[in-house]
């Protein structure tokens, strides 16, 4: 049987739209999602030497230079890529494949550019990679130009060959009958690829067409997280991968891909949208009303593998699935997060590690930029073990991280995993585990409140916790109140992308009751200022 495989490019494709600008963290981040979704191969980004190296950005000027991404990640599953647009970089931007976590590299060029560009696909191959071939815009071929081109890189037997509909011309049809030449003329050995683009809102269906059409031999479809690509956009990896789940038998893990999209893709669609809402996907996998939707995404703490989860619970009985309810998606979401776990093993192992000690809980408020030479005293004067809440500094050494939702852990999934002496990560049992190792995952449950406004506060979550562990004294630095002006609450950029400003009057004299109550149990001090003191 013929094999079919899912071919994630995002990171480079979807570059168009943010000049390659994702951020390393994110960039990191969509690989390892896509990486435990078990997409087939993931293209990385461009290689051309026009461009300086930048490390925010998907696009580098050697092969080199993508080296930097894998810092502290696992060995992916996934096949690794990158492409080469013929003629922005020479073959000495290319490392031999034993100095590269590169399997591949794509080369795409333009019909008038075919041989010189073939000759610099079998230089590649020669190199050790497994080669592409990608002649863009095959509606500029006639019949037996194709032909011509495709006797020319059987010659080479590159490792797949990919119809590029670059401007989204083609109707299935037309796709289909370049499909026929293709699959007639290729060498067997050669996988067939497929690359849409949506100008006619026809991604989806023609890639539907191109499984369902083209028989005996292994294919390759290509797709972006949310679409994400210039102007239309490309065929939906999340879509795709649904079709391939459904209709032939795949595995691949929708809640990661959706998780990718949520953390990482949607803020860029901010900046610059294309084509459609994730919401609307979301509303129609579960077939429930929109608003569960929303409201659940406002919550600003959940997975979207978690939002899926909750969504599968609302009962079909009289449609209340399809009729929206307010105080109904409320209890699911507070029933979800008090799914209990057996977190006895974890407890003990931190009750050990931290008996004695002094701890310092560090907080993402501007004071520990404005404070940072007190807490640097305090730390050298008094030795204690640092828990970072929710995010992660470079101001300050950190022997734990704890997360509290799943938002923030993905959020800063990057730069917890990319420390050479990496904090050990403790998460509370609401937060979706990536791939990459958790330490600790102790009982949400047992450590949130029943004040509704400071139900699931991070906050809140590691002072029970530490309550459960015996300590007898915290220090609080960077906890500074919540404000309805952003700029006054977080002492990054990076830190506010998930800020929530409702209910911040609330929140901090609840907050300032609940540590009032709880110094009773734990003494409790703040050495930068605080609102809740």
């Amino acid at each position: 049987m013929s094999r079919l495989y899912l071919l994630d490019c995002t990171l480079r494709d979807g570059g168009y739209v943010n000049d390659w600008e994702f951020g390393a963290g994110s960039i990191k981040s969509v690989f390892s999602r896509l990486d435990s979704a078990g997409v087939d191969a993931i293209e990385v980004g461009f290689v051309d030497a026009r461009r300086a190296y930048d490390p925010n950005r998907s696009i580098y000027p050697d092969t080199k230079s993508i080296e930097p991404v894998f810092d502290g990640m696992q060995k992916p599953s996934a096949m690794v890529v990158a492409m080469i647009d013929y003629g922005t970089c020479s073959i000495e931007s290319v490392a031999p494949k034993s100095q590269s976590h590169l399997d591949g590299i794509r080369v795409i060029f333009k019909k008038h550019l075919q041989d010189q560009a073939l000759d610099f696909c079998r230089q590649i191959k020669e190199k050790g990679y497994k080669v592409f071939v990608n002649p863009v815009s095959v509606t500029t071929f006639s019949d037996d130009e194709m032909r011509v081109l495709i006797d020319k890189i059987n010659k080479i037997s590159p490792y797949a060959v990919t119809i590029v509909d670059t401007y989204g011309l083609m109707h299935s049809d037309k796709l289909l009958h370049y499909c026929k030449i293709m699959n007639e003329r290729l060498d067997k050995n050669i996988i067939l690829g497929y690359h849409a683009h949506n100008n006619f809102q026809l991604a989806y269906s023609n890639t539907i067409a191109v499984m369902e059409n083209v028989k005996g031999r292994d294919l390759s479809i290509d797709g972006t997280l949310f679409g994400m690509g210039k102007s239309a956009g490309n065929a939906c990896t999340e879509l795709v991968a649904m079709y391939m789940n459904e209709r032939f038998g795949k595995s691949y893990d929708i809640n990661q891909i959706q998780e990718a999209i949520d953390i990482d893709i949607t803020k860029e669609f901010a900046k610059k949208e294309w084509g459609y809402r994730p919401m609307f996907y979301i509303s129609a996998l579960n077939e429930c009303h929109p608003n569960y939707v929303t409201q659940l995404l406002e919550k600003k703490t959940l997975s979207i593998k978690q939002i899926n989860e909750i969504l599968s619970r609302l009962p079909r009985e009289g449609d209340k699935n399809l009729l929206y309810d307010k105080d109904l998606c409320e209890r699911l979401y507070q029933e979800f997060q008090n799914t209990e776990i057996d977190d006895s093993r974890d407890i003990e192992r931190l009750k050990a590690e931290l008996a004695g000690k002094e701890i310092l809980l560090i907080g993402p408020g501007k004071s520990i930029k404005e404070r940072e030479a007190e807490i640097d005293s305090y730390i050298k004067e008094k030795g204690p073990v640092v828990f970072s809440v929710n995010f992660l500094n470079d101001e300050f050494p950190v022997d734990y991280v704890f997360m509290g939702n799943s938002k923030r852990y993905s959020q800063f999934f990057s730069r917890i995993y990319a420390q050479s002496e990496r904090a050990k990560v403790v998460c509370a049992s609401n937060v979706t585990e990536a791939k990459e190792k958790v330490d600790y995952v102790v009982n949400f449950a047992n450590l949130k409140s029943d004040v509704d406004a400071i139900y699931d506060n991070p906050l809140v979550l590691l002072l029970n916790l530490c309550a459960r562990l015996g300590v007898k004294s915290v220090a609080l630095a960077g906890f500074d109140g919540y404000s309805d002006k952003i700029d006054e609450c977080y002492y990054s950029e990076y830190a506010k992308l998930l800020y929530d400003k409702r209910n911040v009057g609330l929140r901090n004299s609840e907050l300032k009751k609940f540590i009032a109550s709880f110094k009773e149990r734990i003494e409790i001090k703040a050495i930068t200022p605080s609102k809740y003191f």
